[in-house]
């Protein structure tokens, strides 16, 4: 699956994803009250108003960028309508030809684990019929339990052809109370790390692994370490923009080949409407102002890689 994410941000020339994190403030008036007219002010109406606005926006950047990621918890707060949201949005981003990056963090042990494994990047049986229940292409992963927690979705990998992307350094700030504690003289991001390398060559396709990382926009010496250590994995990048990451801080993320890495943003896209600089799109043009913000990112993104 990272071969074919690899000729998507090829072949669009755009290292970057869109985090579909839809809060019901992003959503333009006009949407709300459209999905609150036809389903009233319930959850019902919160998920189609988060859902038409995903729709919204994927028509319009669809053709410029290579993958989305969708973090579940956004959808997870209107109960089941809202995962309802989840499943039509991720089944929709695959019919317009986008990988999708199931933001999910998932991590338990044992069979828990690989419920949600089979639950989110592989297939369920139900008698005598198996299905795809969420079908992201890649999910990310919590490692703090080890590799019980991590070994079932490497197995649905390599069944299905899909990816991972394990936390190794996350970019809010407090990430270093646990993530920067030396162990015997090493941080335990770069533990991590090294767990991941090991993880990552029983998953190989092509010169990267199926297995990469998440490493926050806002750490780059940490990130410059972890690249270094990690040539064969592929790196998302969290924390552009909004959450202070710049095109700067990002070079180190990509090996020499130009690739390695994908940079996402979430809020400065999805709401590009509310900031000043696309304020001319207004509202009702919401979708527009993202492809705007969309091809400000991809330019300036590129000129630092």
């Amino acid at each position: 699956m990272i071969r074919k994410l690899i000729e998507e941000i090829t072949k669009k020339n755009a290292p970057v994803v869109v985090g579909l994190d839809p809060m019901l403030s992003y959503v333009p008036k006009q949407v709300q009250e459209a999905a609150f007219g036809e389903f009233g002010e319930t959850l019902e109406g919160a998920a189609e108003a988060i859902w038409q606005f995903n729709k919204g926006i994927v028509d319009a950047v669809s053709d410029l960028v290579p993958a989305v990621k969708p973090q579940i918890a956004m959808y997870e707060q209107f109960g089941i309508p809202g995962l309802a949201a989840f499943q039509k949005t991720a089944a929709y981003c695959k019919e317009k030809g986008l990988i999708v990056i199931g933001d999910v963090k998932r991590g338990d042990i044992g069979s828990t684990s690989a419920a949600y494994a089979v639950g989110h990047l592989g297939k369920v049986t139900v008698g005598s019929k198996s299905y795809s229940v969420f079908d992201e292409d890649f999910a990310t992963v919590n490692p703090y339990l080890g590799s019980d927690g991590v070994k079932p979705f490497l197995e649905v990998c390599k069944e299905e052809d899909k990816g991972i992307f394990v936390l190794i350094k996350t970019s809010n700030p407090s990430s270093g109370e646990f993530q920067d504690q030396k162990v015997d003289g090493v941080p335990l991001y770069e533990l991590v790390g090294r767990k991941v390398a090991e993880w990552g060559e029983e998953c190989m396709d092509g010169d990267y692994s199926n297995v990469g990382c998440v490493i926050g926009a806002t750490y780059p010496e940490m990130g410059k370490i972890l690249r270094k250590q990690l040539p064969k994995t592929y790196v998302l990048v969290p924390g552009y923009g909004a959450q202070g990451g710049t095109a700067k801080d990002l070079a180190v993320y990509f090996n020499d080949d130009g690739l390695g890495a994908i940079i996402n943003s979430s809020r400065g896209i999805i709401a590009a409407y509310k900031k000043e600089e696309y304020a001319k799109f207004g509202e009702e043009n919401y979708a527009e102002a993202s492809r705007q913000a969309v091809i400000d990112m991809i330019e300036d993104i590129n000129r630092a890689r």
